[in-house]
């Protein structure tokens, strides 16, 4: 096995642009790993944990770009550099040629397209925070995609956002719905009158697709990133938006997502509730359903359920009827799984995930039955994994964590790391389901069944009992169809259910069965 790698001083490329690459690069023959990044220090540490840090990296700045190849031999290591150039030269060529006309300023920006009022910013963490400042004091709203912002940064960005009445979405706010238009990881959902606020992308994703799917439809969706929730940035922007929901006429009903927020914060929040004169949906995801109660807002227990209370409340139908529903489908469900579990070899649940939050919701309601599970992000941090590439027991594993995409496209992108751990989980004989996620809309892969079934169906060559459970994230109207991914999933005898929650359900109750 050759590794070599170079180092390209003083050049920059958005991260976009390196997860391409990388993917690109990952897929040649030859090639057993590699990563396209710049040279930041938490770069290198993670190059390093993957094996891939060279010494020659060691004095790389952050405005170095490290090419890094592990291959079968040194041609092929050769042949991936040259052609990992190739490919950014014609991404230079290209920005060359459209320089001339690209705004330089938000002053020039503002000035091409009148009228504007807010500003994507996606960079590296190390500038992002001074260009949303920039935008801010345009007096535009900001949604900030980046990560590595610091959280001092979030705060300054935020109170000063706030002073100027304007909305600043995170950092690493992954996805919005602003007046029916879908930002970064954003669905292509309906019109309507539900407005979310949500410090959690994947859970935006998931409610506003199962609203839209039922025929409701979005006013507006405000991601505020995740941090917002924690003491230290005090529920600013989760607060602003609340407000900003509650003044919309187009709001008729709300819905707030989240991981526990602390403490302090979420009293802040029952406080602005109480305030409010429309219908509150809460899911703090985990968290306790009384204090929810309390704050006067109207407690869900999982993600369907909260996005289909919105749904009765915005057509002004009897909440109990979704209640009537859902028990509905846990009997069936409890049908299903009896079904399923027959014969069944294997004990362990192994589950895939490229949803931080729907990792959180498919732990949450496998703990029931199988108590807590491994994971890199566990729900107890006694059950926290050494090392997150390699499971044991009851695992479930979010791999849109950094271990999995510093250097990488993000497994809503790229699905070759996520293939490779379903060959894995397949070859350990006691593994008995396999459950994942499959989130769509603009900026994830246009062709997710492409990837994953040709893997599917190699593992159930390879092991013929394995079982495979995920639901779909997304809507008809998505560039990949919902409706589509479906049925070229269950062609490859993938069992999908209708959300998250219901996967997770129905896997919790295999492995019962199983333990019997």
């Amino acid at each position: 096995m050759v590794l070599k790698g170079v180092t390209k001083r003083g050049v920059y490329y958005d991260s976009v642009t390196l997860m391409i690459v990388s993917k690109r690069i990952n897929e040649m023959e030859g090639v057993t790993d590699s990563s396209v990044v710049m040279g930041t220090r938490e770069n290198k540490a993670i190059l390093k944990a993957a094996g891939l840090l060279v010494p020659e990296f060691s004095p790389a700045t952050d405005t170095d770009l490290l090419i890094s190849i592990k291959a079968g031999s040194e041609d092929v290591a050769a042949r991936a550099v040259e052609e990992a150039e190739t490919l950014l030269g014609e991404v230079t060529k290209k920005q060359g040629r459209q320089s001339a006309s690209a705004p330089r300023s938000w002053t020039q920006a503002m000035e091409q397209l009148e009228g504007a009022n807010l500003a994507l910013v996606s960079i590296a963490g190390r500038y992002a925070a001074a260009e949303a400042r920039k935008a801010l004091e345009q007096g535009l709203h900001v949604m900030l995609f980046s990560d590595n912002v610091s959280i001092e940064e979030e705060v300054v960005l935020k109170s000063y956002a706030k002073s100027k009445g304007l909305l600043m979405m995170g950092p690493d706010c992954g996805t919005a719905i602003i007046n029916g238009v879908p930002l970064a990881f954003g669905n292509v959902a309906g019109r309507g009158h539900i407005g979310i606020v949500a410090a959690s992308g994947t859970g935006l994703q998931e409610t506003s697709s199962i609203i839209s799917n039922h025929g409701a439809g979005i006013s507006q969706a405000i991601g505020t990133g995740g941090r917002d929730v924690k003491k230290e940035v005090g529920g600013m922007m989760f607060i602003e938006a609340l407000k900003a929901l509650n003044n919309d006429e187009d709001t008729h009903c709300i819905l707030l997502i989240s991981k526990p927020p602390d403490n302090e914060v979420l009293e802040k929040i029952a406080v602005e509730i109480r305030r409010v004169k429309k219908p509150v949906v809460a899911i703090f995801i985990g968290g306790n359903l009384e204090q929810v109660r309390r704050s006067g807002a109207i407690p869900v227990a999982d993600l369907e359920e909260a996005a289909l209370v919105a749904t009765n409340i915005s057509r002004g139908e009897d909440v109990q009827i979704v209640k009537e529903k859902l028990t509905e489908r846990e009997n069936e469900i409890s049908v299903l799984a009896e079904k399923l579990s027959t014969g069944r070899k294997g004990r362990f649940v192994r589950g895939l995930f490229s949803g931080g939050t729907l990792c959180d919701e498919a732990q949450l309601l496998l703990k029931g039955a199988a108590g807590y599970v491994w994971s890199n992000t566990p729900l107890h941090d006694d059950y926290r994994l050494k090392d997150p590439w390699k499971s044991k027991g009851h695992t479930v594993i979010d791999m849109g964590e950094d271990a999995f995409t510093t250097g990488r496209p993000h497994p809503m992108i790229d699905f070759s790391l996520r293939n490779k751990r379903i060959g894995e989980e397949a070859a350990d004989k006691e593994v008995a389901v396999i459950l994942f996620d499959v989130v769509l809309g603009h900026g994830a892969h246009l062709s997710p069944a492409d990837e994953l079934v040709p893997a599917i169906r190699e593992a159930t060559a390879a092991a013929p009992g394995l079982l495979f459970v995920c639901s779909v994230t997304g809507t008809d109207g998505d560039p990949q169809n919902r409706r589509n991914v479906i049925q070229q999933l269950e062609n490859a005898g993938v069992v999908v259910m209708r959300s998250n929650s219901a996967a997770a359900m129905l896997t919790g109750k295999i492995i019962q069965n199983i333990a019997r």
